[in-house]
């Protein structure tokens, strides 16, 4: 059993440590033992907050991806146009490319949201292993529906908001946000596969042409 008062914090380790290992190895890959030595505890420690494998796999996914949502919600401002707000949603959710390999995946929030992070790699690959896994896992099928139903909501806000300020031309909102974030998802695909746009340039800019179609600029 962990020592009292460090519950929050081993926990938290146990997460980033699976991420990591799934990151390295894939979900296939992945054991309660490799996710211990990444930790730095016992196996032990491991299984006193996740019971088994699958536990543990479902509870990281969801970690994953609330680090999007986090991130976005703390870097928005109630003073930002529709059209800022969107481009701190896109920032997060397809980020630009940078050379970020010595920094290490952090989804805890116990050392405050700015200090959370998950490299570009490692996000492709969890990408990657977490979405192929769920094309024949209920659970994390629900994982996936439940956390991206709130990105659709929180989308959505952005493209009302957007509308009512007359800085967008948005006829529906809610396909709006769908579309978005459809687009999302099929770009973090090819940035995995390497394929790149006919310019080849950073394949992000799709999406912010997207949205710059909806934004009455003069």
């Amino acid at each position: 059993m962990p020592k009292l008062g460090m519950e929050p914090k081993r926990r938290a380790d146990v997460i980033n440590a699976t991420l990591t290992c799934i990151s390295k190895h894939g979900i296939d890959g992945m054991t309660l033992d490799k996710v211990a030595e990444y930790a730095d505890c016992s196996k032990g420690v491991v299984t006193y907050y996740f019971k088994n494998k699958d536990n543990l796999t479902s509870e990281a996914f969801q970690a994953f991806l609330a680090y999007y949502g986090l991130k976005i919600g703390s870097d928005i401002e109630n003073t930002m146009t529709a059209q800022e707000m969107m481009d701190v949603t896109l920032t997060h959710i397809l980020p630009p490319y940078v050379n970020d390999k010595e920094k290490r995946i952090n989804v805890s929030q116990l050392d405050g949201i700015a200090e959370m992070y998950i490299p570009h790699e490692d996000q492709a690959r969890l990408f990657v292993q977490f979405f192929s896994k769920a094309a024949l896992d209920p659970k994390l099928q629900e994982v996936v529906a439940n956390s991206y139903a709130r990105d659709l909501q929180g989308i959505t806000k952005i493209f009302e908001y957007g509308k009512q300020t007359g800085l967008m031309s948005v006829e529906d909102s809610q396909s709006a946000a769908y579309g978005l974030m459809a687009m999302v998802v099929g770009l973090s695909f090819f940035r995995v596969a390497g394929v790149s746009p006919a310019n080849s340039e950073d394949n992000r800019y799709i999406c912010e042409d997207f949205v710059r179609q909806m934004t009455n600029r003069r």
